[in-house]
């Protein structure tokens, strides 16, 4: 650091100075600074204020710019082009460090046309300030050339006869792990203040992350853009709800990590989403989110309820690596009411926004994570309701702990960041919360790059709009009593008539068996009226059953496997073998037990068992 003086270990000077000549032979002066330009501090006569704005629309600019090159060379040349006028560098370099040594990887403003000389090796132990941020990890910021003649007086010499003035080292860090040394330079002196330090040491964050992608093989890149693509893509809208998402993959050098979100249309007009973290920031991670979200994905398609999805899911998980386990949140959202049924599997819980700005942390019911013990997948399911103007946001734990925080230091963070601004801008406060988490904080210690997790956020609001209707051509309303014998025999009849036209006997037979069993589940082990709706929705030939009973209990069943002699359990099950599609979902008062089949013609496959 500047002021401090580091004395090269004297065995080894004579091995120093040839190092550093090779050093010097690499490099040529950088080009000439304009007429005019002279002497200058970056930052001097902005405001306070303006500067930090600034600052923080570097660090978006240089995020966005900078997410996608896997180039050493190409990032070097974003980077210059990032800077403001009175915070130009003029020459940067990139180290890789292996084998007790550091070797030149890329270049910009040293030499013509980028080129370096790969086969360069300078030893750790060379006094040189790259070589020390190499084995200590901690950035040398050296404001002029006085300082760096009084800090390594073995190599200052070099760096003043190419003209420079102010010299940044600064680790790159992946993993934990100090990879390489960046080299920021300029040509005038450079008072580097804890903003300007800050916005070096989050490009350096930056940097590595490029430096790692360079490194990475062809398929993980491949795989990891792939990835990262699929979740781009935007989820289906439905009127009454809208969704906000971002992915910043911030650890391990990929483009994405375990960390995913998910939208999926869901029958009868509900929207399902997800949010996981698959442990891990390796491809291996990566490769197993791919795989469970698409599990997730089609689980929920199936029209699974929410404690369903995720029992399957962790079974799927168990089959594919049973050393790795994930966390998710689930939920299904019913854009007409806003009612949200949500599970969870060992996920951080939600975050409500209320039209003021007011946010709570919402304490959900959960289970396990994915794949954790096999066998114990028994997921409860809670009911929330989205009033008007009310946001929930789904994040992973990157987006609470990025930067060293805890649960309690980083929720305060993120509550300051969510509640403030309209609450029409959903995009707005999603770029807030990024900024608020990756921006360098007050007091942080400069120069030291943080080594953070992948973040995942979602947000989802209930629109002030009325929700569309669903068209139905033929629909069933029916409520059997305690003391209504005939209640059951009276509900077959009137469901067959129902399906008078239904191009298949044997669903129809289906449809009355599993409307039965549901009905008189309800009769036998409750204390309540039970209450049947059945909708036709579609053309002739394709058309859709739903059929939706409730009551008013309050105990929701789980499917599970039921021992051979067992009283009870049977139900979902024969629901599962025989249904195209049923779920149970809480109601804020009582629950809702249902199933789908599709109409087939004579001769095809149709109401069958799902995975």
């Amino acid at each position: 650091m500047g002021g401090e003086r580091h004395e090269p270990p004297p065995d080894g000077f004579e091995a120093e100075l040839d190092q550093i000549a090779e050093l010097n032979r690499l490099e040529t002066p950088p080009p000439a600074p304009q007429d005019g330009r002279g002497s200058r501090q970056a930052g001097e006569g902005v405001p306070p204020g303006e500067a930090v704005r600034r600052r923080d629309a570097l660090l978006l600019s240089a995020g966005h710019t900078l997410a996608e090159s896997d180039s050493l060379d190409e990032a070097l040349r974003l980077v210059a082009g990032l800077y403001a006028p009175d915070f130009t560098m003029d020459a940067q370099y990139v180290f890789a460090i292996g084998d007790g040594s550091l070797t030149a990887l890329a270049q910009y403003g040293f030499r013509p046309g980028g080129v370096v000389d790969e086969g360069f090796r300078m030893p750790l132990t060379t006094g040189y300030p790259a070589a020390e941020v190499a084995r200590t990890g901690r950035a040398v910021f050296l404001a002029s050339t006085q300082e760096y003649r009084a800090a390594f007086p073995a190599t200052w010499h070099m760096s003043a006869r190419k003209g420079l003035n102010a010299w940044a080292f600064l680790p790159l860090v992946n993993a934990g792990r100090v990879v390489g040394v960046w080299l920021a330079a300029f040509r005038s002196p450079v008072a580097f203040t804890k903003s300007e330090r800050a916005l070096l040491t989050v490009t350096g964050r930056m940097i590595a992350q490029v430096l790692e992608r360079a490194r990475a093989g062809k398929a993980e890149l491949a795989l990891s853009r792939g990835l990262r693509q699929s979740m781009r893509a935007a989820g289906p809208a439905l009127t009454g709800l809208s969704v906000a998402t971002r992915y910043v993959p911030t650890g391990g050098g990929l483009m994405v990590g375990g960390d995913w979100y998910d939208s999926i249309d869901l029958p009868n007009g509900r929207l399902a989403l997800v949010i996981g973290d698959v442990q891990g920031h390796d491809v291996h991670a990566a490769g197993l989110m791919a795989q469970l979200r698409t599990a997730v994905h089609a689980y929920a398609a199936e029209g699974h309820g929410p404690d369903a999805v995720l029992a399957r899911a962790s079974r799927f998980l168990t089959t594919l690596d049973e050393d790795r386990f994930a966390t998710c949140l689930y939920i299904e959202a019913d854009p007409s009411t806003g009612n949200l049924h949500i599970a969870r599997a060992g996920h951080p819980h939600p975050v409500l926004r209320m039209p003021d700005g007011t946010c709570l942390l919402k304490h959900v019911s959960g289970g396990l994570p994915l794949g954790l013990m096999p066998g114990e997948e028994d997921y409860p399911v809670d009911v929330l309701r989205l009033h008007d103007d009310e946001v929930l946001m789904l994040c992973t734990d990157g987006l609470i702990e990025n930067g060293g925080h805890d649960m309690y230091s980083g929720w305060v963070r993120v509550r300051d960041a969510f509640s403030p601004g309209p609450v029409e801008d959903l995009e707005g406060m999603a770029d807030r919360l990024m900024s608020a988490v990756l921006s360098p904080e007050p007091g942080a210690r400069e120069g030291v790059a943080r080594d953070g997790d992948d973040i995942a956020l979602l947000l989802l609001r209930r629109d002030s709009v009325k929700p569309r209707a669903e068209v139905n051509q033929r629909r069933l309303v029916l409520t059997i009593g305690q003391d209504h014998g005939e209640g059951l025999a009276e509900a077959r009849a009137e469901l067959k008539a129902l399906l008078y036209d239904w191009a298949r006997p044997d669903q129809v037979d289906t449809a009355v068996l599993l409307a039965t069993e549901l009905l008189g589940n309800v009769l036998v082990h409750t204390d309540q009226d039970g209450s049947l709706t059945a909708y036709i929705t579609g053309e002739t030939g394709r058309r859709r059953l739903l059929v939706e009973v409730m009551d008013r209990g309050d105990e929701l069943p789980h499917q599970r496997t039921p021992v051979e002699l067992a009283s009870s359990g049977r139900g979902l099950l024969l629901l599962d073998i025989l249904a195209d599609q049923w779920g149970v979902r809480p109601e804020p008062e009582g629950k809702t037990a249902w199933f789908a089949l599709t109409e087939a013609a004579p001769g095809e496959a149709g109401g069958g068992a799902s995975v």
